[in-house]
C-alpha cells in the first residue's frame, strides 16, 4: 500500500483539508498505515499535480485559509485500479523481535520489562478497537459491502492485537520459568 492511495481513499470518503486529514489519519488509517502531517501535506501536493485531486474553490478568497480537497475522475480511477493489482505480503518488522533476537547474543536485563510494557500497549490497542467495534459497528452497519468491508479491516486489527497479547503473555511466561 502506498500513502497516495491511502490519501485517496481519506478523501473519497469524505472531501477534507489537509489538517482534516491528518486528523482523520490519526483516528482511523493511521492504525494501519501511519504517515506524519508532513508526509501528508506532501502527497497532497504531488497529487494535485498528478492531477488526481484538486483543492476546491474557497466561497470567500482568504490568505491562510486551508484548502478542502476532493478527489478528481483520474484520482478514482487510480484507486480503483490499485484496488485490483495484486500485491504480495511484505515481511514483517518488528524491533521487539529484533531486541529479543540480540538480546540471545548479547543478554539484557530490561527484556522482561520490555515485552511487559509491549503487553499493556497491545492490551490497551485491543480494548480501545473494541470499543471501535461496538461503537461503529453494530450488525446494521454490516449489512452493507463498505460497511463489511471496513469492519473486517477493523476487525483485522482485533486479531493482529489478540495475537501479540497471546503471544507476550506467553514470552513472558517463559522467561519468567528460567
Amino acid at each position: 500500500m502506498s500513502l497516495p492511495h491511502a490519501i485517496l481513499t481519506a478523501l473519497l470518503e469524505k472531501p477534507s483539508s489537509g489538517l482534516e486529514l491528518t486528523r482523520r489519519f490519526d483516528r482511523s488509517i493511521g492504525y494501519f498505515w501511519s504517515a506524519t502531517h508532513q508526509q501528508i501535506y506532501r502527497e497532497l501536493g504531488k497529487l494535485e499535480q498528478a492531477g488526481y485531486i484538486r483543492a476546491l474553490p474557497a466561497p470567500v478568497p482568504a490568505r491562510g485559509q486551508k484548502k478542502e480537497y476532493e478527489v478528481l475522475p483520474a484520482g478514482r480511477a487510480e484507486l480503483a485500479a490499485w484496488v485490483d493489482t495484486a500485491e504480495d505480503p511484505k515481511p514483517m518488522r518488528s524491533g521487539l523481535l529484533l531486541r529479543m533476537r540480540a538480546a540471545a547474543v548479547v543478554g539484557g536485563t530490561g527484556l522482561r520489562a520490555e515485552l511487559e510494557r509491549h503487553l499493556a500497549l497491545h492490551r490497551r490497542q485491543l480494548d480501545e478497537y473494541l470499543e471501535i467495534e461496538t461503537r461503529d459497528f453494530p450488525p446494521e452497519r454490516r449489512a452493507t459491502e463498505p460497511g463489511r468491508l471496513r469492519h473486517l479491516v477493523l476487525r483485522g486489527g482485533i486479531d493482529l492485537e489478540r495475537f501479540w497479547v497471546e503471544w507476550l503473555t506467553h514470552a513472558i511466561g517463559e522467561l519468567a520459568a528460567e
